[in-house]
């Protein structure tokens, strides 16, 4: 077999807005359907949600069968899980709280195999189709995918080195926390968080780095658009179930 060509990274060069979404509800047929609905990408995320690596492979099994593309946040910026996940498929990563460029070095270092990084080598994976992908190892490297996350007023003061590093293909906003390390928490509209947001994607446009962030609802989600981001995802499959739920039952009990 050929070597699976990573859209995602592909599509960071492209023309549009990526539109994604995040995954948190763990259910793989809540994972396809959104793929086949329409959405560009689809975040993993094991940072938050509790997902074990066999559910991990599920959900990876289930977008591939879409056209959506799967990201995986990780729970860590760990080289034992950047392994794991990347010998389970997952090409596009995504590394939390990331507060400077020598831990976006690592993390970069961990999604290569040697000479280029230090990740461990294995032939007989999803990753390589099971052996059939005709020198993998060589070809690997180039379809891995790096999205830094930037959550602080810290990491936002050294997004310039961050974003700087060889192999960072991305940096991603993280509004929630730093909603919380701005002394807003959960208050992802103030005007201090808001200011914050805008100026990732604004130091990033200068230095021409793709940005990504995630916005609650479709009306936020735009105007991260507007302030200039790269690829946006909006809700959560958990949150949209919520929000369509909370809205039937008002609407029946009336």
């Amino acid at each position: 077999m050929e070597m699976p060509v990573n859209r995602f990274k592909r599509s960071l060069a492209g023309p549009g807005v990526p539109i994604g979404t995040w995954l948190m509800s763990t259910s793989a047929s809540a994972a396809e359907a959104l793929g086949c609905l329409g959405f560009d990408f689809l975040v993993i995320d094991t940072e938050h949600v509790p997902l074990d690596a066999p559910q991990v492979l599920s959900l990876l099994q289930a977008v591939a069968a879409t056209p959506a593309q799967a990201i995986v946040r990780l729970a860590w910026n760990d080289p034992v899980l950047v392994k794991r996940a990347m010998d389970m498929g997952a090409q596009s990563l995504m590394f939390p709280f990331v507060q400077s460029a020598d831990e976006a070095r690592r993390a970069v270092a961990a999604t290569r195999y040697p000479p280029a990084g230090t990740r461990g080598y294995a032939a007989m994976h999803r990753a390589s189709r099971f052996g059939t992908v005709t020198d993998f190892g060589r070809s690997a490297n180039a379809e891995a995918c790096v999205l830094i996350q930037v959550e602080t007023p810290q990491a936002i003061a050294q997004l310039g080195d961050i974003a700087s590093v060889d192999g960072v293909d991305a940096i991603f906003a993280g509004p929630g926390d730093l909603s919380a390390a701005c002394g807003r928490i959960g208050e992802i509209d103030h005007a201090d968080v808001q200011a914050q947001v805008r100026s990732i994607a604004e130091t990033c446009r200068r230095i021409g780095k793709p940005c990504g962030t995630v916005g609650p609802n479709p009306d936020m989600a735009r105007r991260f658009v507007d302030y200039g981001y790269s690829f946006v995802a909006v809700g959560s499959d958990m949150g949209m179930m919520m929000r369509q739920a909370s809205q039937f039952l008002a609407a029946m009990r009336g």
